[in-house]
């Protein structure tokens, strides 16, 4: 029975990290280019969308949970858009995942954020209001929440988005821990219409970002995935859309993390 018991004591302590030292770049992505790694630590860092996607740039990942990814990929969209991104150390205190949970609460910190139109040759804001809603059929806005001392293992928030071509914008946002990091999912639970038409079906939109605290800084792994309706992807560069809208929110949470390095 002691023998037994020993065993089990170890199957469960090898299913856990046996250090608390951070995981390195390359452990996580081990093939990633010489160009891709140039970019990751650039501004910018990497992003890329694909229409009707079969290859990708950086996946499989065999040091990435595949729930990360799965939960898109599994589906098949029509766009998909992936991204990877560095927050290098900065030489102060390290940024930890309560400072990026903190971060990622300031949702009306969205308002406001511009991107470069093509068609308007300006800089415009894609969302004109950012805001809490109090649940799924609530339309009330709420305030962001002050700052907490830990991170709870699953969280969900309903957020309303002024999106400056689709309108008020409905998004169900599930936040949870994983063995590394911090998993934040962002799905429409409303459609996403373009004046009176549907462009993309409630639950059709799903990105996942990904956090972890790796040896070079803060890690940011992104990926998100849509079906649109066929009509309105050939009217429109649909996966442009969606990196845009991919890129203003890494950009507020990436200014948001920074904002407490």
């Amino acid at each position: 029975m002691q023998k037994i018991t020993a065993l089990f004591l170890l199957i469960l302590l090898c299913s856990f990290p046996l250090s608390a030292e951070p995981r390195s770049i390359d452990e996580i992505f081990s093939d990633l280019g010489g160009d891709i790694r140039d970019q990751i630590f650039s501004d910018e860092g990497y992003i890329a969308s694909f229409e009707r996607p079969a290859w990708f740039a950086l996946l499989p990942s065999p040091g990435l949970d595949p729930q990360i990814t799965g939960k898109i990929t599994g589906r098949r969209p029509s766009v998909l858009v992936e991204s990877l991104t560095v927050i290098p150390h900065t030489g102060g205190e390290p940024v930890t995942l309560v400072d990026v949970y903190n971060a990622l609460g300031n949702i009306r910190d969205l308002k406001g954020r511009t991107y470069s139109s093509f068609t308007r040759k300006a800089e415009v804001p894609l969302f004109e209001d950012a805001t809490r809603v109090n649940g799924p059929k609530g339309t009330s806005a709420l305030q962001d929440p002050p700052d907490k001392s830990s991170i709870p293992p699953t969280e969900t928030i309903y957020i309303r988005l002024k999106d400056i071509n689709f309108g008020n914008s409905y998004y169900r946002g599930s936040m949870s821990l994983d063995q590394y990091g911090f998993l934040y999912s962002l799905t429409n639970y409303k459609d996403l219409s373009y004046l009176i038409f549907p462009v993309i079906k409630s639950e059709k939109f799903i990105a996942q970002f990904y956090f972890e605290p790796v040896a070079e800084g803060i890690l940011i792994y992104s990926i998100a995935g849509a079906d649109v309706n066929s009509f309105i992807a050939s009217q429109t560069d649909m996966p442009s859309a969606i990196r845009k809208r991919l890129e203003v929110i890494l950009s507020w949470a990436v200014d948001g993390i920074k904002s407490r390095g």
